[in-house]
């Protein structure tokens, strides 16, 4: 955004952060942390918003996300977001309702039971263990608190109804659903009050923890048609305004690409659609300013982005732990393949995530957390 001429304010609860260590930021903005309190972080937000005469808010993660488009409902005008409507949102963050809008609409969905309450009887489902335990949203406000949830798994009866029985009340409804084997497949799309700017897509090479997670290198692909047809389907129903993640997995089984969730807000990859041409955050710029963008229609394939810090943590955990430890696929390349593919830090097309000779400040602010986590 700096680079394309915005002035860009940072806005966190505590500095230096990562963002603000850019030589980028011109002024740094303390607010309440949103994790904490939510209702004094959306307050000091708007605060921010009139002192400095702010144009455009861009929040980063989910719970900033909902909690100022939910301000920005609740006091029209105070805060000027590239979000839909908060009702849209909202249904966008309830897996539950995602799932049902998706069976509405075609979508395939993998097999799913619901208990809505807390000390609800088990439902009947006709998909054997292990069974994976989905809490609809990933966070709940409820009582003064967030409530983190987190997906988890029962390979028996006995271990669902612990697990469930360890939930609080606000973290229901949760979802009961078949445990898919197979790859994972996103589509990032953009839109403008329901009018199609922008897909994009990538592939994980390698994750955090190794057998499935963060991805620490990845490489742009051309979109699934079908996974952009599904994902389409979804966003236009909502009348979609600003980004999201449609999440699909891949049922070996079938080879059906089956609907996993939306994240309407920016995500940890970003920068990669960045480097492959799909400027997300300047294009919501741009709509905030009241611009009329074209599409994008296409982007580079097989530009490469690497988060060394999370790349070496990986690598660590692969040589620390066991294999049964990690939950690693057969088909997974092991240590020394692992070894030796990291060990080259450059090819053409690969760039880093955080790394930026022209802006090196954040990555040593990176650096250092990494190094002293404690004192973080």
């Amino acid at each position: 955004l700096g680079r394309h001429g915005h002035e860009v304010y940072v806005a966190n609860h505590r500095h230096p952060s990562l963002a603000s260590s850019s030589r980028f930021c011109r002024q740094k903005v303390l607010v309440a942390d949103p994790l904490k309190n939510p209702e004094a972080f959306a307050r000091d937000a708007i605060a921010a918003v009139m002192a400095n005469a702010i144009d455009a808010v861009i929040p980063a993660s989910e719970v900033s996300t909902l909690t100022l488009a939910r301000a920005a409902h609740d006091n029209p005008g105070s805060l000027s977001l590239c979000t839909p409507a908060y009702r849209d949102l909202d249904t966008a963050a309830d897996k539950a309702a995602v799932l049902s809008l998706g069976m509405k609409l075609g979508v395939p969905v993998p097999k799913t039971a619901i208990v809505a309450s807390k000390g609800d009887r088990l439902p009947e489902f006709d998909f054997g263990f292990p069974v994976v335990i989905k809490p609809a949203r990933s966070r709940v406000w409820s009582n003064g608190r967030w409530y983190v949830n987190s997906v988890s798994y029962a390979n028996s009866e006995s271990e669902l109804i612990a697990t469930l029985q360890s939930l609080a009340p606000p973290q229901f409804p949760v979802l009961l659903q078949e445990r898919l084997q197979g790859a994972g497949v996103g589509v990032f799309a953009c839109y403008d009050h329901g009018r199609l700017l922008s897909l994009f897509s990538h592939r994980r090479l390698r994750e955090k923890p190794p057998s499935g997670g963060v991805s620490v290198l990845r490489e742009s692909v051309a979109v699934d048609p079908v996974a952009g047809q599904h994902a389409r389907a979804l966003l236009d129903s909502l009348n979609w305004h600003g980004v999201a993640m449609v999440e699909f997995k891949q049922d070996d089984r079938d080879g059906q690409l089956k609907l996993m969730e939306i994240n309407g807000r920016l995500w940890g990859s970003l920068q990669l659609a960045i480097d492959a041409g799909v400027d997300f955050p300047s294009m919501m710029a741009e709509m905030l300013a009241g611009k009329t963008l074209p599409p994008v229609p296409n982007y580079r394939l097989g530009v490469q982005t690497r988060w060394l810090w999370g790349d070496i943590d990986s690598l660590l955990a692969l040589f620390l732990q066991s294999r049964q430890a990690l939950n690693l696929p057969s088909d997974h390349p092991g240590r020394w393949r692992t070894l030796l593919a990291f060990l080259l830090p450059w090819r053409p097309g690969l760039r880093y995530e955080v790394l930026s000779l022209t802006d090196p400040l954040p990555w040593l602010y990176e650096s250092r957390r990494w190094f002293r986590p404690a004192a973080h």
